[in-house]
């Protein structure tokens, strides 16, 4: 497709739901679920590693109401993974859905199901239950290897080789390289060898997780959960029950948000496993702590960077080892933590003479982790551009200067990143432009102000990718109407994001009509035609190739019987978006023509189905930089500016793309400045509601400016490219090296409280 001036496309059109949900019309599970059905709750583990010698249910089974209690003695025996990951997945099968061995504090431990939440409550406090209690493991690095398994069991198993091994406390492990590493290493002039740490930080969804369960007419599992990935839940909960897939439906309402903690089936299995075995409708809504204690965060990484240059400030090798905490199971271990390298190493392959990049992923005795934005890469792009921001200090070099020396371009081939060819790039011209309008060489000194507070800059650069390549699956169905319009089916789900929007607009485009005649239909697994889901920024890119490929199709059968009407053939035809036209002729029928003739005498489908993969996953390129002002009497630090420059090819609707930015550069200042998770010495996490998990609000927030530095990727629709995650991956290393720029103290473990700060400068 060529590069042209587009219609609908690159347009900021409103959001096709924004009515619905501004006006609070009834569109989240809760709203559109009966109240009458069966009320689930879990009992959850108070230990974080111990075996249930006894349970007796017998006391709470008598409470008024109660409809059951499930232990690990009435579940199936199979183990399976809750990551929604394409199959064969490369998380290890370590779950039951209720097993003797919890492993963390929150691990389930029964299911308990009522006709209200009362009684519900009232019979979870009666239940009694015996424990061993065993040594945990909670320190990410005693686990390899260690005295104490977290999973000893035989039945456990890998079905991909990813390095995993449950009698080591390995989920996956791994090590490549190109070149010679240690060799350039020990010829570099300057070497920074820096150790950096981030935590398991929560996704914070303003929805809960929560699923509603019923019998269909058909006999089916119908399940309505606000998930992700429709399509693996449904995989997911037949290994869980051990029922086929096409017993089972899901389906999909708005989702009030995900970033990711909604692509790992967190809470779906309970009510369903409670519907499978009554046959009454059930519903689970986890509260707040639930969400805190027993969800799927950010994987916890310590990542080891060495870093070689020459005194010119030329990057020369780059070694990348991570440390990575699944957590109790192996959701998304194998996965994450390989974009901690892969999606950092290669913004430097423009000088790069060698990489090395290992990993070890360790189960502990702590929450599980899974996927969140940014998706492993997020830790890694804080640890490589924090060590090339200490190198550019160490150096005296600006940090700008230093990256147009070494940063990836257009049309380099990056070893680091599976040997793929940059298409499009436009890094140099984001760091250019953000450079402008930041005002980089006016805020970059450090200036004291009038009342003794510090003033200063940082930045970093970050790259992400658009699909899984060769993995990934888009797929679009688009059908004409009885009235000339069109309905657009997709198996991708709209978190909130914006992507039914945006594949409308795709499709008004290529047929050539006002965004109003294309229609979104729900994501049902009934009616959707497959899709991977809404994770790994594939959104636009994959399932956005498809829309366009059907809507070709689609056109192509609406000439076919136009053709038969006007007795030609299809190659004198044309295709204005209104009616079909024999260019020879002047005849014409419209859309409505075709929508009745399709009904009367006709061989030739008005819908058409597309399928798309991609080989390669063109990476998404960003600039960030940031001002602060810090207190050194308190340590406490104000975000007075953030300005960031984005490449991802061509925006599809560039209000969406910029709301997108914004909402990932306030996660990605959470994370380095505010949201803290800690446990105790038994396991458990102490941030267990917003009171002590604190997330930035506006107030936090200062100036935020957002801009677009179009490229052209050939093999995206539109020429466009992903941002949904890439955006969430320049705050924690701009605000590290601001932060160095005031106190002349690098915090390389986040988040940078006022605390750690202060005493730094003590």
């Amino acid at each position: 497709m060529q590069k042209k001036e587009f219609k609908t496309v690159g347009k900021g059109i409103r959001k096709k739901d924004s009515m619905q949900l501004l006006l609070g019309k009834p569109v989240y599970l809760d709203d559109i679920t009966p109240s009458e059905c069966l009320v689930v709750k879990v009992l959850r583990s108070p230990h974080a590693h111990a075996l249930i010698n006894e349970i007796d249910t017998s006391t709470a089974l008598k409470v008024p109401g109660i409809e059951c209690i499930f232990t690990y003695k009435d579940v199936p025996q199979e183990r399976f993974t809750q990551a929604g990951q394409t199959f064969p997945e490369p998380s290890p099968y370590d779950r039951l859905i209720l097993d003797r061995r919890v492993r963390f504090v929150g691990d389930a431990v029964a299911i308990i199901a009522g006709e209200n939440e009362r009684c519900v409550d009232k019979a979870m406090k009666l239940i009694k239950v015996k424990y061993e209690v065993l040594t945990p493991v909670l320190d990410l690095h005693e686990a390899k290897d260690g005295k104490i398994l977290v999973h000893p069991e035989d039945n456990w198993k890998a079905p991909c080789p990813v390095g995993a091994d449950n009698k080591r406390n390995l989920c996956a492990s791994d090590s490549t390289e190109d070149g010679n590493v240690d060799a350039v290493l020990e010829s570099c002039d300057y070497v920074i060898d820096r150790t950096y740490h981030t935590k398991a930080c929560q996704q914070a969804m303003m929805e809960t997780f929560r699923t509603y369960t019923r019998m269909d007419h058909f006999g089916r599992l119908h399940v309505i959960a606000s998930t992700q990935i429709i399509f693996h839940l449904r995989r997911i909960l037949s290994h869980a029950l051990g029922i086929p897939n096409n017993k089972i439906r899901i389906e999909k309402p708005r989702i009030g948000g995900g970033f990711g903690a909604k692509q790992t089936a967190v809470a779906e299995v309970y009510p369903a496993f409670v519907t499978f075995k009554t046959g009454k409708p059930a519903k689970i809504i986890y509260s707040r702590e639930e969400s805190q204690i027993a969800a799927s965060p950010r994987h916890e990484m310590e990542i080891r960077v060495r870093l070689g240059a020459d005194k010119n400030g030329k990057i020369r090798a780059l070694d990348v080892y991570t440390l990575s905490n699944t957590g109790a199971y192996g959701e998304h271990g194998p996965t994450t933590v390989g974009l901690s390298g892969h999606k950092s190493i290669p913004l430097y392959t423009g000088s790069l003479e060698a990489f090395r990049f290992a990993y070890d992923v360790v189960y502990t005795n702590t929450q599980a982790a899974g996927a969140y934005r940014g998706y492993g890469a997020t830790q890694g792009i804080f640890a490589v551009e924090s060590a090339v921001n200490e190198l550019a200090e160490t150096l005296g070099i600006d940090p700008t200067d230093i990256r147009e020396k070494n940063m990836l371009r257009e049309g380099m081939v990056m070893p680091a990143y599976y040997g793929e060819k940059t298409n499009s790039c436009a890094l140099d011209r984001c760091m250019a432009k953000c450079s402008k309008l930041f005002g980089w060489r006016d805020k970059y000194p450090v200036r004291t102000m009038p009342d003794g507070k510090i003033r200063t800059a940082g930045m970093a650069i970050a790259m992400q990718g658009s699909c899984i390549s060769n993995v990934d699956v888009g797929s679009a169905t688009i059908t004409l109407g009885d009235d000339g319009c069109y309905v657009l089916s997709i198996g991708a789900a709209d978190m909130g994001t914006g992507c039914d929007t945006i594949l409308a607009q795709m499709a008004a485009e290529c047929m050539d009509c006002h965004i109003d005649n294309v229609e979104v239909a729900g994501v049902d697994t009934d009616s959707s035609p497959y899709d991977s889901g809404s994770y790994a920024s594939s959104t636009t890119y994959v399932t956005g190739q498809a829309v366009v490929l059907a809507c070709d199709k689609l056109k192509k059968q609406l000439c076919s019987i136009a053709a038969e009407t006007l007795s030609c053939t299809d190659d004198s035809l044309e295709f204005d978006g209104d009616r079909i036209s024999n260019l020879e002729t002047g005849e014409f029928v419209t859309l409505d023509d075709i929508s009745y003739q399709a009904q009367c005498n006709n061989e030739i489908a008005v819908r058409a189905t597309a399928t798309h993969s991609s080989p390669v996953s063109p990476p998404p390129f960003m600039a960030g930089m940031v001002e602060i002002e810090l207190d050194p009497e308190t340590g406490s630090v104000d975000v007075l500016d953030y300005v960031a420059v984005v490449d991802c090819g061509t925006p599809i609707n560039p209000n969406l793309a910029r709301i997108q930015t914004e909402g990932g550069l306030v996660q990605g200042i959470g994370m380095a400045l505010y949201e803290d998770v800690t446990f105790s010495d038994k396991g458990k996490i102490e941030e267990n509601s917003f009171m002590q998990y604190k997330l930035p609000t506006r107030l936090d927030i200062g100036h935020l400016q957002v801009e677009f530095e179009s490229s052209w990727e050939p093999t995206g629709p539109f020429g466009a490219k992903s941002i949904g995650e890439i955006v969430i991956n320049t705050p924690s290393p701009a605000i590290a090296h601001a932060i160095y720029r005031a106190t002349g103290v690098w915090h390389r473990n986040l988040p940078i409280t006022p605390e750690k700060i202060l005493f730094g400068i003590e």
